[in-house]
């Protein structure tokens, strides 16, 4: 074991690694650990200095060393009780990577020897990656913005950066490309003003992949929390700095989509890399059963974060935090949100780990979004976290294609989505924007496929086509995937657009995912996550400039009606002599229960008064044109203002107008009463 060279003395500093002015403090927290080592490295990867810690007040353990400096790497080591079945895995042989590390210099890979019992055992350290102490960043970043999103744009960063044309060879693939200006300026374009960066945490690839010679392109598979992953972020926490500073200064926010319901330390047999060798049975949550303990598993990973523990609290806060302050990151989308809010008794959106989050000095200004369902017992909530959460709404994108798809039933579902959801958000003093509308995501289905595909086909995933949704609400117009036929592309080609719209008329607050714009196709993989390829890396110079147009079209008009993104409910009740909204027949009359019930309804109209504005949107998801009447109000006119359909000429006559078959169409009205 090699010695220690250093001046080492005890002091407590604030978890993780913090440069002081005489060296560097180290900290980390363990209830069940007997011994914890600080392992230093050099460039060379050989391991320098071993420093046992000392056990301090609250179960944390310190050591400070005199004359060590920023960008020292760094492990630990921990002994102790080893007894997987009761949550102990203590094994000094297995290097730690410290839960608050900033940045890592190597990332993670999987290998036998890193799940090896005690007995069997041999040092990992040539595995595992060293954290490098970060120096602080200086002038902190400012939240800033708190207003609502008027489009959020989720991106993947390797697979938007991939193949674009304009990002230079050795930024292609990283949080880098993103600062080419080409790629801004298509998100300036499309009205996006927050995007969403799918994670960029430090991740390990899932147990199955390297045998079948696939890797994690998604990265909902973390490790550290606060650590830039080095596949994508090669020059480390400036990568992506650099990104919220040059976005800032274009009025774009960027949110981090982060997991805190589990690691990537996956089931009881799992790896140990870093919270499962200092503190399994704080770190994770666990149900004794027959003498023994088993790791829960609601997040469908093999374990599930014990986010009711206040250590587990403080790392995620911490997380948070420096991400905002340091980085300049303007909120969090969260993965599996109800994990954050359960205990032993189930999901409550006022769990502590919640309110913690909700009332942080600086975290109560950021842009929260919940994904608020998780695969355990009980776990779906959508619409319960409350303020000030948004809200991922699977339910109004399985509404919005089921409509289109042809479904019988689902006009009234559809009204309901039109105009905010309030099913599901109208209480507590909630508003429409608290739902995140989107027609697809990263998991399942992309918007082309949906109109292209009538099942999955995830066979390259290499489990037989198991896995992902069997439910995506798709149809594919008698063609099973790609088609030359005219006919056939064109028919996908309108539905496309005639979802689009929807989402910019809807009440909330629109998400698209990126390359939705332009008719991005993962030949009908809608569970792409191991995909590092051409599945899911972005084809730029096939994109459909035309589509992108239309979205940016469409953008561009909710931004400029405010009767489209009024973040009130629509109720059908009277304010200032008007409806706010009136749900229209084709025959021009207010639509009855019976015309709602009637199974195949597939024409509505809804006639808005709000905002000082006159607007009417057609919806016609049939395969034939219909003639429209048009209400009847004293001193009103309309004129088309947009269609979905490409090159329909649409005008109005009179007091009728004829829809196109499989469209949206909207009228600006102009009236003397307002």
């Amino acid at each position: 074991m090699p010695g220690t060279s250093r001046n080492v003395k005890g002091s407590p500093t604030p978890l993780g690694a913090t440069v002081t002015d005489s060296g560097v403090g180290f900290s980390v927290y363990s209830e069940t650990a007997e011994k914890i080592w600080l392992c230093l490295f050099d460039e060379a990867d050989a391991e320098t200095d071993r420093v046992e810690l000392l056990r301090g007040d609250d179960n944390l353990w310190h050591v400070h060393i005199d004359g060590l400096g920023a960008a020292a790497r760094y492990g630990l080591r921990a002994d102790g009780r080893y007894d997987p079945a009761q949550g102990y895995y203590f094994d000094p042989n297995k290097l730690l990577v410290d839960p608050y590390a900033k940045r890592i210099d190597r990332a993670f890979v999987r290998s036998p020897k890193l799940r090896a019992s005690r007995e069997e055992s041999v040092d990992t350290a040539p595995l595992v990656p060293k954290a490098i102490v970060r120096a602080g960043a200086g002038v902190p970043s400012e939240v800033h913005d708190t207003s609502r999103p008027h489009l959020i744009y989720e991106v993947n960063v390797r697979a938007h950066t991939m193949r674009h044309p304009n990002v230079q060879g050795p930024l292609r693939g990283t949080v880098a490309g993103l600062t080419t200006r080409h790629v801004l300026d298509h998100i300036l374009h499309i009205g996006a003003d927050v995007v969403e960066l799918m994670p960029v945490t430090a991740w390990l690839d899932d147990a199955h992949l390297p045998k079948l010679g696939l890797t994690n392109v998604w990265g909902y598979n973390p490790i550290a929390f606060m650590a830039p992953e080095p596949r994508i972020t090669p020059r480390g926490p400036r990568e992506l700095k650099a990104v919220t500073e040059m976005y800032r200064e274009a009025g774009v926010r960027v949110v981090l989509d982060v997991v805190f319901n589990h690691t990537g330390e996956g089931a009881a047999d799992g790896p140990v890399l870093s919270m499962r060798g200092l503190d399994a049975r704080t770190y994770y949550r666990y149900v004794e059963e027959n003498g023994q303990l088993r790791l829960v598993n609601d997040a469908g990973t093999g374990n599930t974060l014990r986010c009711d523990h206040p250590a587990v609290q403080d790392l995620i806060l911490a997380s948070l935090r420096y991400w905002v302050t340091e980085i300049g990151i303007s909120g969090f989308r969260f993965d599996l949100a109800t994990i954050l809010g359960r205990t032993m008794e189930g999901f409550s959106p006022d769990a502590v780990m919640i309110e913690r989050i909700r009332n942080d000095d600086i975290l109560k200004d950021c842009l929260l979004i919940a994904e608020p369902w998780d695969p355990g017992p009980g776990g779906y909530h959508v619409g319960r976290f409350g303020e000030p959460f948004l809200e991922w709404n699977d339910r109004y994108r399985d509404k919005i294609r089921r409509f289109w798809k042809g479904d019988d039933h689902t006009l009234s579902g559809l009204a309901t989505r039109l105009a905010g959801s309030a099913d599901q958000f109208n209480h507590d003093g909630r508003k429409p924007s608290a739902s995140v509308n989107f027609l697809a995501a990263h998991d399942g289905f992309t918007l082309a496929d949906v109109v292209a595909y009538a099942h999955k086909h995830n066979g390259a995933n290499g489990e037989d086509n198991r896995d992902g949704h069997d439910a995506n609400h798709s149809w594919n117009y008698g063609i099973e995937g790609p088609t030359e036929d005219p006919a056939v592309l064109k028919a996908r080609d309108r539905d496309i657009r005639a979802m689009l719209a929807t989402l910019f008329v809807s009440h909330g607050t629109p998400m698209l995912t990126a390359g939705d714009e332009f008719g991005r196709t993962q030949r009908g993989n809608n569970n792409a996550y191991a995909q590092d390829n051409e599945t899911t890396w972005l084809d730029w110079e096939g994109a459909d400039q035309g589509l992108i147009d239309f979205t940016a079209e469409m953008s561009r008009f909710r931004r400029d009606h405010p009767a489209l993104r009024t973040d009130a409910f629509l109720t059908g009740e009277f304010s200032n002599g008007f409806k706010d909204v009136t749900w229209l027949h084709p025959e021009g009359r207010e639509m009855t229960d019976g015309d709602w019930m009637h199974p195949g309804s597939s024409v509505v109209g809804m006639f808005l008064h709000e905002a000082g504005e006159v607007m009417l949107v057609w919806f016609n998801r049939l395969y034939h044109s219909v003639d429209a009447v048009l209400p009847e109000e004293k001193g009103l006119a309309f004129k088309t203002s947009l269609v979905s359909c490409p090159d329909a000429d649409v005008s109005v006559e009179g007091n009728r107008i004829t829809l196109p078959a499989r469209s949206v169409v909207v009228l600006a009205g102009s009236s003397n009463a307002l």
